[in-house]
């Protein structure tokens, strides 16, 4: 492959990372799997060596635990600040109708909101159901943390296959 042709291949895969890491901001957006997209694109375009293969795989592997984290954490914080188990679920389902409905900040509206009226109506309790509410923030705001750190770390094992294939 001439050098033009890798050069332009590695910076539109890095620019295509780092648009997945900005859409680490919205909680719904699937940042992490756009990395994993760009680095497969990279590794079919290029070539699977056996460094790849097995950077490819950890890559894989974080993209599963990011995505899983996502929902554990925000509905666990959630979950220990009061809100029952049915209504953290009904929350995730309004985030991700929202996010299709009303791109790209309907989920990040939507989610809270659900799940504030269902804990004020289920506790009968308005300050209670905003304890919900904060755990659901303070889960929304740690998984962002973890998701960018998962993001920087798909990325620089993603380096470390591109600076070595």
């Amino acid at each position: 492959m001439p050098d033009w042709l890798s050069t332009s291949i590695f910076w539109i895969t890095l620019v295509v990372m780092l648009v997945g890491t900005l859409g680490l901001i919205v909680p719904i957006f699937p940042g992490l799997a756009v990395i994993w997209l760009a680095a497969l694109g990279f590794g079919v375009i290029t070539g699977f060596t056996t460094l790849g293969w097995v950077l490819f795989a950890l890559l894989t592997i974080l993209l599963v635990i990011g995505s899983l984290i996502d929902n554990i954490l925000m509905g666990s914080r959630a979950h220990k600040e009061g809100a029952a188990w049915s209504t953290v679920v009904l929350g995730l389902l309004a985030g991700v109708l929202g996010t299709i409905i009303f791109p790209p900040f309907g989920g990040i509206i939507a989610a809270p909101l659900v799940v504030l009226v269902i804990e004020t109506i289920r506790q009968r309790n308005f300050k209670k159901a905003l304890l919900s509410l904060r755990g659901l923030a303070v889960g929304m705001g740690s998984a962002y943390i973890v998701r960018l750190f998962i993001g920087m770390a798909m990325i620089g094992l993603w380096l470390v296959w591109a600076i070595n294939r």
